[in-house]
């Protein structure tokens, strides 16, 4: 039923997604609490969205060739549904639950440690220690795109308790995000840290 897609069947492995995805989570937001005792919660999440978001378990499905093993109705089969990253994911998610249902936490725990041991072992503070502005940048240059672009769009409230509002704007979405602060700069911080966020949710 995991490798069972919904174009296949009506016994589909939707519910067993739903519950892998619950438990990827938690397995992976316990070992990013243990190997890295130092980080702050943002840090750790910004972390465990790098890890679990949809390309990043695709990746992991190819490696293992899962989408030879998938069950698919013909429309999916003719449209190359065992290549796309949506459903790749869908189903090794969809395994884990499967695993927990059939022996349990401690073999559904270890199984998913050890399939992500490699990017665990790749991970390091040094970029996600840096602050939002920077790491925003970075991304940027990193794909030799433009720069972000903060416009203040408000100043309110009285000269000694202003807030600020920022719109952050980048090439790679449409969305902009704004952000708000007691200075323009937190402001700024604000809003890169909330297209992080957007990136990292349109990654899923």
């Amino acid at each position: 039923m995991a490798l069972t897609h919904r174009s296949a069947s009506s016994n589909n492995n939707e519910r067993l997604e739903f519950l892998g995805d619950s438990i990827l989570g938690f397995v992976i937001a316990q070992k990013l609490y243990e190997l890295f005792p130092d980080a702050c919660e943002g840090v750790l999440s910004r972390l465990r969205a790098s890890m679990v978001n949809q390309s990043s378990l695709a990746e992991l499905a190819r490696k293992h060739q899962l989408g030879d093993y998938l069950l698919l109705g013909s429309g999916e089969l003719k449209s190359g549904g065992f290549r796309r990253d949506s459903i790749l994911s869908d189903a090794l998610e969809a395994i884990m639950g499967a695993l927990f249902k059939d022996q349990g936490i401690d073999a559904c725990q270890h199984w998913i440690v050890q399939l992500f041991a490699e990017k665990l072992d790749r991970l390091s503070l040094d970029n996600w220690q840096k602050d939002p502005k920077t790491q925003l940048q970075e991304l940027m240059q990193s794909k030799k795109l433009d720069l972000p672009e903060y416009t203040l769009m408000t100043t309110s409230g009285l000269a000694h308790e202003q807030m600020f509002k920022v719109k952050c704007s980048i090439p790679l979405v449409e969305d902009s995000c704004i952000g708000t602060g007691i200075s323009r700069k937190r402001a700024e911080q604000a809003a890169a840290e909330l297209m992080l966020e957007l990136l990292n949710k349109d990654n899923e």
